[in-house]
């Protein structure tokens, strides 16, 4: 069994830190097919993996799969640049058949068409203090560590999982959206690019709504939403969230191997 759709948009998957919940991402790429694939930024965490990453084998069944979609499947695959993959900008654009690898992207759809854009060059912090940027990597890195440690002892007292992380994250990302206006600048930039939505990703927070005649979706990531956008065949997008993804395509016990405890209970 997979979920037949046209397209499927994922981002900031982070892969090369311990964090990357590349086991569940795999997953649910196993369990899609589409006609493309768009890769939105930060799938390969180039900063992590220039300090203390980890790289796992779950990483490298990752690229397998995209390689697998590229060459058996006839999928076509766009990589959009992030922040934390930068090192891609000295290249770009590359196009090997049917892998691009890009700036930014105007996918069509058979509703319109749609800005795709990793989403950092709207980020003040990112964009123009670098230093700070890396120093809130390192301060989020720490705080998910953090936030491991905290649910053991909250698993040990019988208690639901929660994420302290997410929590603290999201007021932090509020902070940041205020004084950037992340949300409105990317709703104009698709607006002067003639498009009708955009999609991007960057601030790990998972969203399907309207910003005045703007459609606006960001896929979240895969280190705490574990979401993902895709496209059905009717041109219609929906916001697809993991917890409930593994309820209709199970994972395997042995496959849930660093799992959050409620995506465990879960499958």
């Amino acid at each position: 069994m997979k979920l037949n759709v046209r397209t499927v948009i994922i981002s900031d998957v982070h892969l090369g830190t311990s964090d990357s919940k590349a086991n569940e991402v795999n997953h649910f790429l196993r369990h899609t097919r589409c006609a493309k694939l768009i890769l939105n930024g930060d799938i390969i965490d180039g900063w992590q993996l220039t300090r203390s990453g980890q790289w796992k084998k779950a990483h490298t069944r990752f690229v397998r799969i995209v390689l697998k979609k590229l060459e058996k499947k006839n999928t076509e695959v766009v990589y959009l640049r992030g922040n934390h993959d930068d090192i891609l900008s000295s290249f770009l654009p590359l196009a090997f058949e049917n892998l691009s690898i890009v700036e930014e992207h105007i996918h069509e759809g058979p509703r319109g068409r749609y800005l795709v854009l990793h989403g950092d060059v709207f980020d003040v912090v990112t964009k123009n203090f670098v230093f700070l940027a890396h120093l809130g990597d390192w301060g989020y890195r720490a705080l998910l560590t953090l936030n491991r440690l905290y649910n053991h002892w909250r698993s040990w007292r019988g208690k639901k999982y929660w994420s302290l992380s997410k929590a603290i994250k999201a007021r932090v990302k509020k902070a940041v959206n205020h004084i950037s206006n992340f949300e409105e600048h990317i709703a104009q930039l698709a607006r002067q690019r003639g498009c009708i939505g955009v999609m991007c990703g960057h601030i790990h927070t998972p969203a399907d709504k309207m910003i005045g005649d703007v459609h606006y979706l960001n896929t979240g990531d895969w280190v705490e939403s574990l979401t993902a956008v895709v496209e059905h065949w009717d041109g219609r997008y929906e916001l697809i969230d993991f917890a409930q993804f593994v309820h209709q395509f199970p994972m395997a016990p042995d496959a849930v191997e660093d799992a959050p405890e409620e995506l465990a209970a879960a499958t």
